[in-house]
């Protein structure tokens, strides 16, 4: 496996390959990370998916990692979503480098951890060209979410930066990317979710739900569609999940 630090545009990415395989297109996966992390938190996703043959490509997120620009937990938690719809925007960056670096064979597939599967599905909604999608404790719901997000500053005291307008017409732009709104947008694409019952970050219970209205729209869903859940699992995906995840990937990338 190799290891290449790149930076494609503005986008600091690691790419990552099987040996020897550097200019050969390959079954690709765009993965993404979460909130207040950096790539490198997901090397392990990449290593199982390379060891598969599968090219990954792991980017730093607008003001995280090598994009950070010293912003506290509580500034950066009110730049969620500016973060999200830069990374969906971002995302259609890079499969065009990608493409035109005659990397991918295909499509390359999209993936992520909590805000990064938030993205995912958010992608998915506007990039019919995602040929499959997997979704680590992400959620579809944004209108939902921003709202509760919103709900809760507020119940601890935090006067929100933004006038009724402003939050009007930001809940709006989050609606054209919200899943559980374009349901077919995602038009019978494989998805896989993994999602800990006892997540107290991002609910458990409303990704389950869109999960089965998905499901419920595929007119032949079987393994197209699949939701691992664990009980007794919080905001953290386990060792099993992330297994799972790259086995999927690697059985619909490779097909």
């Amino acid at each position: 496996m190799n290891i290449s630090k790149e930076k494609w545009g503005a986008i600091p990415l690691l790419h990552i390959y099987p040996e020897g395989s550097a200019d050969q297109k390959l079954p690709t996966v765009i993965f993404l990370h979460g909130h207040m992390s950096a790539k490198e938190h997901n090397l392990h996703y990449a290593y199982q998916l390379a060891d598969k043959g599968i090219r990954v490509l792991l980017p730093d997120a607008h003001l995280h990692g090598e994009r950070e620009e010293g912003q506290d937990a509580i500034q950066m938690s009110l730049r969620f979503w500016e973060i999200v719809l830069t990374s969906i925007e971002e995302v259609g960056f890079i499969h065009k480098m990608a493409k035109d670096k005659r990397l991918v064979d295909g499509e390359p597939a999209v993936g992520g951890t909590s805000m990064g599967g938030i993205t995912t599905l958010g992608a998915m909604t506007v990039y019919p060209w995602i040929p499959a999608g997997t979704v680590m404790m992400g959620a579809a719901n944004y209108v939902e979410l921003a709202n509760a997000q919103m709900s809760q500053f507020e119940s601890r005291g935090f006067t929100l930066p933004i006038t009724e307008e402003e939050r009007d017409n930001m809940l709006a732009s989050l609606a054209q990317f919200d899943g559980t709104k374009k349901l077919d947008s995602f038009n019978e694409r494989p998805l896989f979710f993994w999602h800990g019952e006892q997540d107290t970050i991002v609910p458990f219970g409303p990704t389950y739900d869109f999960y089965k209205k998905l499901k419920a729209r595929y007119a032949k869903a079987g393994e197209k569609i699949q939701f691992l859940r664990e009980k007794e699992t919080g905001h953290a995906v386990s060792r099993p999940g992330m297994l799972a995840a790259t086995e999927w990937l690697s059985d619909h990338l490779q097909r």
